[in-house]
């Protein structure tokens, strides 16, 4: 019996998708073995100069290149040539994507990506039947892939934050403003914000000791530390309370298992006037079918780490990567924040918020009563 059409759809797509993982295992090794570094400079190379120049072995190298090539990830000047004797190249355009860690394109970290999503999966299966986490993933052998770097350097002190007036106007203003940077990971978002800011200091904080012990690393190489400190803490410290003018938490919310207590602390740390800002997945407003691929991968992510990372905590959330703007409402009502903002900030893969204090408020409505021209949301 031949197949509905709805049938060979659903096998053509897993034969594709299976493709496309694989691919990106071998995206992994490009990255991983310092491939993609060596190609970078376009010249032609066989298996054995390009193993020479990473310290591998021939074989596997030669494999690998074969693969690019037909895969369409490499050119290859002659393919009729014996296979010792075949030159290959990275093509310019390609050269942002895999070999430009600086790069908005730049996408060989979805090869780490990939594999350490794929490392607990068994515990999953496991967690899926207890209700409970997995355990935490290790640092070891990749560490994270630091996926943010590039649009944090590129984007967050150039255009987002100036897109909010009177942040960037308190960020550029004296006394020189102090910012916390919750969930700061490898620490490129607080690195980010120190260079685009001169006066700022910037906090970073962050639960895990590894990706702590990176951001300082980060911050050296940088030149920054007089102005960067990194913390492992989270933002109930009472040391942090009323001393923040910015409070940032970038794409971190979603993930932690009381994202209520979250917010009330780090409204806690705000000074008078000061702010919350927060990225997270740019998700629809409500449940869509079919979704957009944007969703799709959020959801698909849900599965397998987000909601899974959070589940260990018998008081969880368990918000999930699909955290809806409503959602986020809630959380920031249920902490205290008398004014919810979305900030008319447009990108292809986050969608920012503003929270104010009830007191932020009040103060704000009081202002409009004198002067008409300042609105209340």
């Amino acid at each position: 019996m031949e197949p509905s059409d709805r049938t060979q759809a659903l096998v053509d797509r897993l034969r594709a998708n299976t493709l496309g993982a694989l691919e990106l295992y071998t995206l992994y090794l490009g990255e991983r073995l310092g491939l993609y570094r060596a190609l970078a400079d376009g010249e032609p190379v066989t298996s054995s100069e390009l193993a020479e120049r990473t310290i591998t072995a021939e074989r596997y190298v030669r494999e690998w290149l074969e693969q690019h090539a037909a895969s369409g990830l490499l050119d290859v000047d002659d393919p009729a040539a014996e296979p010792l004797a075949r030159r290959y190249r990275m093509p310019p355009e390609h050269v942002p994507v895999l070999a430009d860690p600086d790069h908005l394109l730049y996408d060989a970290f979805k090869g780490v990506d990939i594999v350490r999503a794929a490392r607990p999966l068994p515990d999953l299966v496991d967690a899926f039947r207890t209700g409970g986490a997995p355990p935490p993933l290790s640092w070891e052998p990749e560490g994270r892939a630091e996926f943010n770097r590039a649009i944090f350097l590129n984007l967050l002190g150039t255009e987002w934050l100036p897109a909010i007036p009177d942040v960037d106007r308190r960020l550029r203003a004296e006394p020189p403003a102090r910012v916390a940077d919750v969930a700061c990971g490898t620490g490129w978002s607080s690195i980010a914000m120190a260079r685009a800011y001169p006066a700022i200091t910037v906090h970073g904080l962050d639960l895990d000791e590894d990706v702590i012990a990176v951001a300082r690393g980060n911050t050296k190489t940088e030149g920054l530390a007089g102005r960067l400190t990194f913390s492992v803490a989270d933002a109930s410290d009472p040391d942090l309370s009323g001393k923040f003018d910015l409070v940032t938490i970038f794409e971190a919310l979603h993930d932690m298992s009381r994202p209520v207590d979250a917010l009330r602390f780090a409204r806690g740390m705000l000074v008078e006037g000061g702010s919350v800002v927060i990225a997270d997945e740019l998700v629809e407003d409500v449940f869509t079918v079919p979704a957009p691929i944007a969703e799709r991968l959020s959801y698909a992510w849900s599965v397998v780490s987000c909601l899974p990372s959070a589940m260990g905590d018998p008081k969880t959330a368990a918000t999930g990567a699909v955290m809806r703007p409503s959602v986020l409402r809630r959380y920031a009502a249920e902490a205290g924040f008398g004014e919810f903002e979305i900030l008319p900030i447009e990108t292809d893969f986050w969608r920012f918020y503003r929270l104010l204090g009830s007191s932020d408020l009040l103060r704000r409505s009081v202002t409009c009563l004198t002067d008409p021209r300042t609105p209340v949301r």
